[in-house]
């Protein structure tokens, strides 16, 4: 059984209470969501393809990233979900947004790591991801939305990559 913290909209943790992956929230609480944008040192962003058998398969993102289990920091989440879904092991994280969904009862931190891994050692987290590859602003603007998923804001990917660095 995996348990989260309860949060509620402004990310102020609920003393003694807990979440339950898999159970469904309670009205008014929130689980905490890292996400990791990660940037090569040549300028190309990472992008990992979906399992099919999960929600949303097949889709294309534009992080790592996953929920935070009980009493884990957002920065320690951010790390053991990079290092999980692609073997990135990294300590240049910047956060750069946090923001809530109503609709998935989630608050996300999202983190942009800046890496010089070499591109080929990225690792896959089976059940996870199937696919990987590196493109850059410009191949990821070109995109078409209907394949690309960027939780949790899923429309607005063009306009957040175009302020990246």
């Amino acid at each position: 059984m995996e348990l989260w913290n309860a949060y509620d909209k402004t990310f102020n943790k609920i003393a003694n209470s807990s979440l339950v992956r898999g159970e469904e929230i309670p009205k008014g609480l929130f689980h905490l969501v890292c996400t990791i944008v990660v940037q090569h040192s040549d300028g190309s962003y990472l992008l990992t393809q979906r399992d099919e058998n999960k929600k949303f398969g097949g889709m294309w993102e534009l992080s790592a990233g996953g929920s935070a289990l009980k009493d884990e920091k957002p920065i320690d989440c951010a790390k053991r979900e990079l290092k999980e879904e692609t073997g990135i092991i990294t300590g240049e994280m910047t956060e750069i947004l946090r923001t809530s969904s109503d609709e998935t009862q989630s608050i996300y931190v999202v983190y942009l790591c800046k890496t010089d891994c070499l591109k080929n050692s990225v690792k896959l987290q089976a059940g996870e991801t199937v696919s990987y590859k590196w493109l850059s602003k410009d191949a990821i603007l070109e995109l078409n939305e209907e394949i690309l998923l960027f939780a949790p804001y899923r429309n607005r990917v063009k306009e957040f990559i175009q302020g990246l660095n």
